[in-house]
């Protein structure tokens, strides 16, 4: 379940994807839809590295850590074409949790 501290996010990861990003996870959370700059950055840095995924983790990582907010402040209930739905982002998060702990 995503708790209200952003889920497996420390803040310094936070405030590197936004310096990282351009735009803070709070203006994302407000964009429409909810957190599409971090869900185009994504399909940026995959087309940049010829689609080798492994390169942009950071961006999949800022993604998730919007999508998690957008969840903790909107209710799980609320829907964003940019993010997954809470139980599957809840399995994502903690699935890169695991593969970061090995």
């Amino acid at each position: 379940m995503i708790s209200s501290d952003t889920s497996t996010f420390t803040s310094n990861q936070i405030e590197t994807h936004i310096e990282d990003m351009g735009i803070s996870i709070e203006e994302a959370v407000k964009q429409d839809p909810p957190c599409h700059s971090k869900a185009c950055a994504i399909q940026d840095c995959i087309q940049k590295n010829r689609f080798d995924e492994s390169k942009c983790q950071a961006q999949i990582d800022a993604l998730y850590a919007c999508c998690a907010e957008f969840y903790r402040v909107k209710g799980r209930d609320a829907r964003s074409v940019s993010c997954p739905k809470p139980n599957l982002l809840d399995l994502k998060i903690e699935q890169r949790k695991k593969d970061k702990n090995k």
